[in-house]
């Protein structure tokens, strides 16, 4: 039986555990990211485990989140990263030198290794044949320090691709294809593996968008093999040295497969409020349009500016359309400058943003009420462009650039200009047979460890955790229902800039879903009653942002109840001490209201005897709920001993 690119490199990591689809694996790493929202926690951290320098192949911390500086908080932490950085033996990249993805697929991805990064959107590297994870920082910390990664061996779904995308359908309608198939719930230890004859098409940058998005089905990774396609690349990018052939075997086994006929997709479009409520544009056309941004990791390389630049030429943005453009990186932005694709972004009446997330995480940016916006970024969470009321759709490069242009929606296959002209170049813009090479902004490390770690005022230890209580009794301080992301859970935005300052963040948990939420919490702690979440299906999808956890943990969140839990989100709730307790009956969600009265009796006791199913007592009804404890032995050690800092303490 041959093998699939996914089991190739999981064999060659392989750390404990067997290879069989649905059983816990521990892997090595080779590469990690952090990006500065997430990073300034995971190198608290790491400095909490007493280790002298980091021990992976390469680690790097980019800053390209949290880029806008009010006040002293982002200042302070973006100083204390790069100290740390370079204390440990950390490439530091600075506010202006891009996006964590766009940046290590040009610069430091390598084919065939594993990379995790705090950052859900980490599996871009997918695009360039890396089994590429997010996760949340303190497994990038304990990675760091030489230790492994666990994850459920996964199943291999094979998405063939066959022909080729006509002018004006973009690798964006691709994955907007896949998330119409798969939907954005129930692919939880899945990885997405590409094959067919339409790979010949793509380069790596369409492919990375593809892998980027692919995070929204919830999947494990995603992959492309190392082709000529990504050889080509690397040599373009300087590095040809660091390629080698990794393809699947001819008879390679997949869990399941699926065809898309690239020559027959269309221009698609996410409809508000979500990634998978997949639409075409044929059936928006017409819709006003008021705000159009470009960029984010997702569609923001030289491929989709070149492109957005050839569609606005000799063109101006619609009057009363507000329209900007983030480059992913400085190697973009020089490209696109020095090409005159920029004059024409700018000429047209498009404003250059920075190179950095912003936008794409309420940052900056934020539409008008009720606004129309049209985004090439990877998620439409309602309020996460900071405003509650917009509606975001997310859509192509090409798709965004001719509705700038004509102030609504307009399908790039029959779109024509005043003069009968379409919109869209003759030919489409392709990779560059050599990028632009700079590297000058990347900051080394320095060779030794007396380098003093500067602190701000804002910047605080981790929170102690405890280890899991003999009994759990407390209070369904919250009920919420299907599809809750980490965005509602811990607002980004204007709250991003205190993810180092935990007692004050933590003030700010479920904010948009119910504003009394820290002040229950905050007394039910002080009481010393249990905090405990009541949720429907898909808990916590979206961002890797740990302090969904680890806020709530502050609060004394001692446990969530749902019919289901995203990966990362699940993987951060061992990794904080708080018990993930799944319905084994999903209908008894209805047997629970916010404020009962709930407790399971003996519970230290049964995690560590091995029970597979425990029972919640709704004290204020009178009844009795069997949830799931289906756990691994690693994963009952993280919950006795309150979590993965404590546990890897005990470790030495």
């Amino acid at each position: 039986m041959g093998k699939s690119v996914a089991y190739k490199i999981l064999e060659n990591h392989l750390i404990s555990g067997n290879l069989v689809p649905g059983e816990e694996i521990e892997i090595s790493i080779d590469q990690t990211l952090t990006q500065d929202a997430t990073g300034t926690m995971a190198y608290l951290q790491f400095e909490a485990m007493g280790i002298d320098r980091v021990a992976t192949e390469l680690s790097v911390s980019y800053v390209d989140h949290n880029t806008v500086q009010v006040g002293f908080e982002n200042s302070d932490d973006h100083r204390y990263l790069q100290t740390v950085a370079d204390r440990y033996g950390i490439v530091f990249s600075p506010p202006g030198n891009g996006i964590c993805h766009q940046l290590h697929l040009e610069r430091f991805g390598v084919p065939g290794k594993t990379l995790i990064g705090s950052d859900s959107h980490t599996p871009t590297g997918g695009g360039l044949c890396m089994f590429a994870m997010g996760a949340g920082g303190i497994d990038v910390a304990v990675a760091m320090g030489g230790g492994g990664f666990f994850i459920t061996a996964p199943r291999v779904v094979e998405i063939r691709l066959e022909g080729k995308l006509r002018n004006g359908v973009s690798p964006k309608d691709i994955i907007l294809e896949v998330l119409r198939h798969f939907g954005t719930k129930g692919n939880v230890g899945t990885v997405f593996e590409y094959t067919g004859s339409g790979l010949a098409h793509l380069d790596v940058p369409d492919r990375a968008t593809i892998t980027n998005m692919g995070a929204e089905c919830g999947v494990t990774t995603s992959l492309f093999p190392s082709d000529e396609k990504t050889k080509k690349f690397l040599e373009a990018q300087g590095r040809g040295d660091v390629w080698s052939e990794i393809v699947a075997d001819k008879d390679a086994s997949y869990d399941t497969t699926i065809t898309i006929d690239l020559s027959t997709l269309e221009p698609l479009a996410s409809a508000p409020h979500s990634p998978g409520n997949i639409v075409p544009i044929a059936e928006l056309e017409g819709m006003k349009v008021d705000q159009v941004l470009i960029g984010s990791c997702t569609n923001s390389s030289y491929r989709d500016l070149s492109m957005v630049g050839e569609i606005l030429r000799g063109r101006k943005v619609k009057s009363g359309v507000s329209f900007g453009v983030a480059p992913g990186s400085r190697q973009v932005l020089q490209m696109i400058t020095a090409e005159g694709y920029l004059s024409d972004i700018i000429g047209a009446g498009g404003r250059l943003l920075e190179n950095a997330c912003g936008f794409c995480i309420g940052n900056h940016m934020s539409p008008g009420t009720n606004a129309i916006s049209l985004r090439t970024s990877n998620r439409n969470f309602e309020g996460r462009s900071g405003t509650l009321s917009a509606q975001v759709y997310l859509v192509s490069p090409e798709v965004a650039a001719i509705a700038a242009i004509t102030g609504v929606f307009s399908n790039p296959l029959t779109a024509v200009d005043e003069h009968g002209n379409s919109y869209l170049p003759q030919k489409p813009t392709s990779m560059p047979e050599s990028f632009l090479l700079d590297d000058s902004m990347f900051i080394q490390p320095s060779a030794h460890s007396d380098v003093k770690i500067l602190r701000g005022p804002n910047i605080g230890n981790p929170p102690e955790s405890a280890p899991l209580v003999a009994s759990m009794s407390g209070v369904a301080t919250i009920k919420v229902e299907d599809n809750i992301t980490t965005d509602h859970i811990m607002p980004a935005g204007a709250r991003l800039k205190y993810r180092s300052n935990i007692p004050k963040y933590a003030e700010f948990v479920f904010e948009s879903v119910d504003s009394e939420f820290f002040a229950r919490s905050s007394t039910h702690r002080d009481n010393n009653l249990a905090n405990i979440i009541v949720a429907g299906e898909s808990y916590g999808q979206g961002s890797s942002r740990e302090h969904a956890a680890l806020c709530p943990r502050y609060l004394g969140v001692q446990a969530v109840v749902a019919k289901s839990i995203e990966r990362i989100h699940m993987a951060n709730l061992f990794n904080f001490g708080i018990i993930p307790l799944i319905f084994k009956n999903p209908e008894d969600y209805a047997n629970i209201q916010q404020g009962d009265t709930l407790e399971v009796p003996a519970l230290r006791e049964q995690i560590a005897a091995g029970a597979m199913e425990v029972t919640l007592m709704n004290k204020t009804s009178g009844v009795s709920i069997m949830v799931n404890t289906d756990f691994t032995q690693r994963q009952r050690d993280l919950l006795l001993a309150g979590g993965l800092l404590l546990y890897t303490k005990q470790q030495g």
